[in-house]
C-alpha cells in the first residue's frame, strides 16, 4: 500500500463543490474517476477541506492510498492530468507516510478573495472576482482587517446551521492586497486570510462584512463589536462564492 499527497488546482465554476454528490459533477468525483482508470479500483480521495460550489483552489491538498500504482509519484501527476478535465490540474504528487491524512494533519490554511471595485464587468475575469459597484473606501477595509487578528470566537462569521465543537479560531493574517486600478477595470484588490482553521463560510462572511465597512455603513472598529456578539446576524452578508480561492494548506514536513 502506498500513500500519496497531491496538490490540486481547479476552477470551481462548473463544479458542485469538492465533495462527491449524487448526480452532480464534483472535483473529488473527477479525481476518483481518474484514479479508477489508472489503478482499476475505487480510490477514496480525502481533501483538506470541502470547497463549496463555485469556489476555486490554487493549491488544494488531498491524500489517498492505493497498492496498484507502481510507477513514480511524478508519473502519477502526468497520468492523472491526462484523465482530468482542463479545469482541474494536479500540480504535485509525493509519496507520504502511511499515517498522513489531508484533514487531520493540516496546520492551517490561507484563502484569497478577489474583488473588483467599480469599473466595467470584465468578460474574462468576472468568473473569479466579485464586482462591487459604487464608491468603496479601501483604506477603511484595510484598517478593519487588523481587528480580525488573534484568537477569538468567530461564531458571528459562521454560516447558520453548521455547528462545530468550538467556534474559536486563531487568525494569523488578514491582509488587503492592492493589485491594480484603471477607469475600465476599476480597482482590483484581494483579501487574504490565514488561520489555524476555518468555520463554514467564514472567509466569505468576513469579506461581506468588510465590504459593508468599505461602503461606509460602519467604522473599522465595528469588527470588534461583531466578534464580541458571537451572533451571525450581527455581521455583514455572505460574499458570493466565485471570488474565493483556497490558496495554501500548511503541513509539517515529513
Amino acid at each position: 500500500m502506498r500513500t500519496f499527497k497531491i496538490t490540486v488546482a481547479y476552477d470551481g465554476t462548473d463544479f458542485a463543490g469538492w465533495q462527491i454528490q449524487p448526480r452532480r459533477t464534483t472535483v473529488q468525483g473527477m479525481l476518483e474517476r481518474a484514479l479508477v482508470k489508472l489503478t482499476g479500483e475505487r480510490v477514496a480521495v480525502t481533501g483538506s477541506g470541502r470547497t463549496d460550489s463555485g469556489v476555486h483552489a490554487l493549491a488544494q491538498v488531498a491524500s489517498f492510498q492505493t497498492p496498484h500504482w507502481r510507477a513514480t509519484a511524478a508519473d502519477l501527476v502526468k497520468a492523472m492530468n491526462v484523465n482530468l478535465p482542463p479545469t482541474i490540474v494536479v500540480l504535485d504528487c509525493v509519496d507520504a507516510p502511511d499515517s498522513f491524512h489531508a484533514i487531520a494533519d493540516a496546520q492551517g490554511k490561507r484563502y484569497r478573495y478577489q474583488l473588483q471595485l467599480g469599473g466595467i464587468r470584465n468578460a474574462f475575469d468576472h468568473r473569479f472576482r466579485w464586482q462591487v459597484h459604487g464608491d468603496t473606501d479601501v483604506a477603511a477595509i484595510e484598517s478593519a482587517c487588523e481587528h480580525f487578528l488573534g484568537k477569538h470566537d468567530f461564531a458571528s462569521f459562521q454560516a447558520s446551521r453548521s455547528p462545530r465543537k468550538t467556534t474559536v479560531r486563531t487568525i494569523r493574517a488578514c491582509e488587503l492586497i492592492r493589485e491594480s486600478s484603471s477607469p475600465i477595470d476599476g480597482e482590483r484588490i484581494s483579501i487574504e486570510v490565514e488561520a489555524d482553521g476555518f468555520l463554514y463560510n467564514m472567509v466569505r462572511n468576513i469579506v461581506g462584512t468588510l465590504v459593508e465597512i468599505g461602503k461606509g455603513k460602519h467604522s473599522p472598529s465595528w469588527i470588534t463589536e461583531v466578534i464580541a456578539m458571537v451572533n451571525r446576524d450581527a455581521a455583514g452578508p455572505t460574499a458570493p462564492p466565485h471570488g474565493l480561492f483556497l490558496k495554501q494548506v500548511h503541513y509539517l514536513p515529513f
